[in-house]
């Protein structure tokens, strides 16, 4: 019975373990490459949408974005990218 309780309290805890590792594996990156050339960002280069903001790495990216923001925005959230809201001014 002993060992049984064991088993029990083990097998819990490492259902809870997993369960905080899934919540950590969800949680969004920061942006780090460009959504439309895929090249390292640079944080002086954005564009803001729906409350989001985006970075790019040159200054043609933002034109090219504005054309579709929903479809990169899509695709970096499907990347797991956590978008930066845009600052109150």
């Amino acid at each position: 019975m002993h060992t049984a309780f064991k088993t029990i309290a083990l097998l819990a805890m490492l259902a809870l373990g997993t369960t905080l590792f899934a919540g950590l594996a969800m949680a969004g990156q920061p942006q780090t490459k460009c959504p439309v050339m895929g090249y390292p960002i640079n944080k002086k280069l954005h564009a803001d949408y729906n409350g989001k903001r985006v970075y790019f790495c040159c200054e043609s990216c933002p034109e090219t974005f504005k054309k579709d923001p929903a479809t990169y925005i899509k695709k970096l959230e499907d990347q797991g990218v956590e978008l930066e809201k845009t600052p109150a001014q």
